[in-house]
């Protein structure tokens, strides 16, 4: 009966564990669509504000829409692509003077850490890359949904914002006296990704 007894146990115990690991879902990769993602900016102009953004953004998300806690972030922002409405500043934008694109083309961001604030929300920690030089950001963020798309592939959106100095990146134009154009830079991230079609096996 002991026998039995502890060939019973070991059953329920290994089908409990078995069900324990069919639980567990791996994160999911989404790839940042380009086309329908904004990395918008503002910044203080003399005494109002100036806006735009970048228009080209690349990289991968991977969520676990059942713990955020397990996803990840891997993204790059093409300097180049800086759109503030207007072709004549945005040649001046990317002069030496503020973003220096002919020797800084490229931002980064690759997530260290993500903490959960609810199903839907939480806190996004990574390490940050402009202007050369890299530095640990945090950006709260929101799941805004997911869901299929009229062309039959899955897509995700999320929205995070964040504000940084320049200063802290290198950039001297806040520092001048009398300066147009302020430290601060408020940042607001709309990105809309979508899951990779499976590939077709081989024949």
């Amino acid at each position: 009966m002991k026998f039995v007894h502890l060939k019973t146990t070991a059953l329920l115990l290994g089908a409990l564990f078995s069900g324990m690991n069919v639980a567990v879902a791996a994160p999911v990769t989404y790839k940042i669509d380009a086309a329908h993602s904004f990395a918008n900016w503002s910044v203080r102009h003399v005494v109002a504000k100036a806006s735009g953004t970048f228009n080209e953004i690349s990289g991968n998300i991977q969520i676990d829409a059942d713990n955020l806690a397990n996803s990840s972030v891997d993204a790059k922002i093409n300097v180049l692509s800086v759109n503030s409405g207007l072709a004549k500043r945005d040649a001046h934008i990317k002069e030496k003077d503020y973003l220096d694109t002919a020797k800084f083309a490229e931002m980064t961001f690759v997530s260290t850490k993500i903490e959960a604030k609810s199903a839907t929300e939480g806190v996004m920690t990574g390490k940050f890359t402009m202007h050369g030089v890299t530095k640990e950001i945090s950006l709260p963020f929101k799941v805004l949904g997911f869901g299929n798309d009229p062309w039959g592939g899955e897509r995700s959106g999320f929205e995070a914002k964040t504000s940084l100095k320049a200063s802290d990146y290198g950039f001297g134009w806040a520092l001048k006296p009398n300066s147009p154009v302020g430290d601060d830079i408020e940042i607001t991230l709309l990105i809309e990704a979508v899951k990779p079609a499976a590939e077709k096996p081989k024949k």
